[in-house]
């Protein structure tokens, strides 16, 4: 099919792509260039801020006004420091210290350091309210379970990286904290009156909006009060009705990436997803995590433009979503780094979120046991643990389904063992583990994921870091009186 070169730029304005690699392939500058709204970094694409910082000025030798996106949430997400970890803790830590002002100077220390990258857009922050201690891809990434407290860091987040000169996009509309699945694998179903909506839920995206947040991101969930069988990201009842006409957001709407089980499936593949998307009132379309060519940019293209054709799609629709989207690229603008933050910010941070239940007198130079976990494909793999952060301490990996409790025990002596998981009590096994264990040896137990009602029984301690990033390693190897 032959695509008219005004109506292929005028799609590519809405979609931000990606590539591999540690600099922009010809194709990726040559889309840009096209009139691509830009591309994501993702781990793939970090080696250094140097290096990223070369990258997005090659991209903006194509255009100054491309829009380049990271997802840099601080704790668990991170994709400057996906090498080592955060250097600053996550929003459950920032949460569990309560203090709006520190979540302001974190986000917007985060910001500085992307606005000197080049970044100019963070998909960020999460702030969905985590009101399910299973859910599989929020936790962490969560200011907490209260709707109020949630709202109020919510909005400090926003301002802090907007101070930086990035842009902030609040995710994901309209919450994804009481979902049990993980929508990059699947549809997950929020069944609940819109009543509970307003109420749990819709609060920290009302103080976002109020905070002048310049996008927000939609969710890959169903509810069907007003989703029915569809995902929200296709739905005009969520992104125009709700979030537009009832909450007033101006800004862009940005789709979580279409290539996510939740979207693609539900519409038969990414390009689909991408017609239905923009149908339904997003702006930015987030496509093609993995891309390795332009085949898939052209592909989506390509669908939008059928779609103009035999009329699923209005042509003002489409202008409208470019027009946005041109609005959030001309906001966006490199700053220089704010000199007045201090380098050791969100290691205090992680300090002041560690909570300790039980006692840690006599540890002495404990075994410490760490128990391996899966990582969620937002997060990816990023180093977690006390590892780097222990002098002289022996450590282990274990799988908790292949240890068998007589040998740690023999391998302890007399030493006390230090455990330490990731949602220990959704682990196979892992709870039996520990209060086998305990039951016979002095056992202290680090969760560095979300924090259960679950409390072993027999452990001489039970700590709390509200996050597995490298600040967090380090704040509870401090705890513990084992920090080298």
């Amino acid at each position: 099919m032959t695509i008219d070169p005004g109506l292929r730029r005028l799609v590519l304005r809405t979609l931000l792509a990606a590539f591999p690699g540690t600099a922009p392939p010809p194709w990726a500058v040559e889309l840009v260039a096209d009139g691509l709204a830009g591309h994501t970094l993702f781990g793939r694409n970090v080696v250094d801020p140097a290096q990223v910082a070369a990258t997005t000025a090659a991209l903006r030798q194509a255009r100054p006004d491309v829009v380049v996106a990271i997802d840099e949430e601080g704790g668990d997400v991170t994709r400057l420091a996906h090498a080592t970890g955060s250097p600053y803790p996550g929003n459950a830590a920032l949460g569990a210290v309560g203090d709006v002002g520190l979540t302001r100077r974190v986000y917007q220390a985060i910001g500085t350091e992307l606005a000197a990258a080049g970044v100019t857009l963070n998909l960020a922050p999460t702030v969905d309210v985590n009101s399910h201690d299973d859910n599989p891809i929020i936790g962490t990434r969560s200011f907490g379970g209260d709707p109020v407290r949630v709202a109020a860091h919510a909005a400090a987040a926003v301002t802090g990286l907007q101070t930086a000169g990035v842009a902030a996009c609040a995710k994901h509309f309209p919450g994804h904290g009481a979902t049990v699945t993980d929508s990059h694998h699947e549809l997950p179903t929020v069944d609940v009156p819109l009543s509970v909506l307003r109420a749990r839920d819709l609060p920290p995206f009302a103080a976002v909006i109020a905070a002048d947040a310049k996008a927000v991101m939609t969710a890959h969930i169903r509810v069907p009060a007003l989703t029915g069988p569809a995902p929200a990201t296709f739905t005009s009842a969520v992104l125009v009705d709700l979030l537009r006409d009832e909450y007033g957001f101006t800004g862009a709407v940005v789709t979580d990436a279409l290539e996510m089980k939740g979207a693609a499936l539900a519409a038969g593949g990414v390009a689909p997803a991408a017609v239905r998307a923009l149908a339904a009132g997003a702006d930015l379309l987030c496509i093609g995590a993995d891309i390795d060519e332009p085949t898939l940019v052209e592909e989506v293209v390509a669908h939008v433009v059928a779609a103009l054709g035999d009329g699923r799609l209005d042509l003002a629709r489409v202008e409208q979503a470019a027009g946005r989207a041109a609005e959030l690229a001309a906001w966006t603008r490199a700053a220089a780094p704010d000199e007045t933050v201090a380098t050791d910010l969100g290691y205090a941070a992680a300090r002041r979120a560690v909570r300790v239940e039980g006692t840690l007198t006599d540890l002495g130079t404990p075994l410490v046991v760490q128990l391996v976990s899966s990582s969620t494909i937002a997060e990816g793999r990023v180093p977690w643990g006390l590892g780097p952060h222990v002098g002289g301490a022996e450590q282990l990996r274990v799988v908790a389904t292949e240890t068998d409790v007589p040998d740690l025990v023999e391998r302890a002596g007399g030493r006390p063992i230090v455990l330490v998981g990731r949602h220990v009590h959704r682990l196979a096994e892992a709870p039996a583990l520990v209060e086998a264990l305990a039951a016979t040896h002095p056992v202290v137990l680090v969760e560095m994921g979300w924090p259960s009602p679950w409390r072993p029984a027999g452990v001489r301690a039970f700590v709390t870091t509200y996050g597995a990033s490298h600040a967090n390693g380090r704040a509870a190897a401090e705890t513990l009186g084992l920090a080298g």
